[in-house]
């Protein structure tokens, strides 16, 4: 039987905090070093901004911011492969969107454009399962971060 194909992945969270602080967990280097990109990240938050996400056992993943309003939405391009820039066929869009939600923030992370992956089914639907773990323990641990700290 095929796997499955799923073209995003959407996960949310609620953050007891508020959304500037949340952005700035979301969006500085050393806040992302600790939530997301462990070996290190480095973003040029503007609109075509280079981004560049680092994890030991994975390599180096480069991006490009594509939508900038701070403090409430954030998304980039992130190619699928370590060491080469996002293209077309090859990465995915991320977006984040966050909301105020009475004394906290609602975050939501979106990775699209799977299926449009250059890619087996097999490979569009490993990325899809991962993407989906991935994503609900970075929301987790930016929420905790976010929680915890005056950001």
């Amino acid at each position: 039987m095929a796997p499955e194909l799923l073209d995003s992945v959407e996960r949310e969270v609620y953050v007891p905090a508020p959304a500037d602080r949340v952005w700035r967990v979301l969006t500085a280097d050393e806040h992302i070093q600790a939530w997301y990109a462990f070996g290190g990240a480095e973003m040029d938050l503007r609109p075509g901004g280079a981004l560049r996400f680092r994890w030991d056992e994975h390599g180096e993943f480069h991006g490009r911011a594509e939508l900038v309003e701070a403090p409430f939405r954030f998304s980039f391009r992130l190619a699928k492969d370590p060491d080469v820039p996002p293209g077309r066929g090859d990465s995915t869009l991320i977006e984040f969107n966050l909301t105020p939600e009475g004394p906290g923030t609602r975050v939501i992370v979106a990775e699209t454009g799977i299926g449009g992956l250059d890619v087996s089914a097999e490979e569009k639907a490993r990325h899809a399962e991962y993407a989906g773990m991935a994503w609900t323990t970075a929301l987790e641990e930016l929420a905790a971060i976010a929680a915890a700290s005056h950001a």
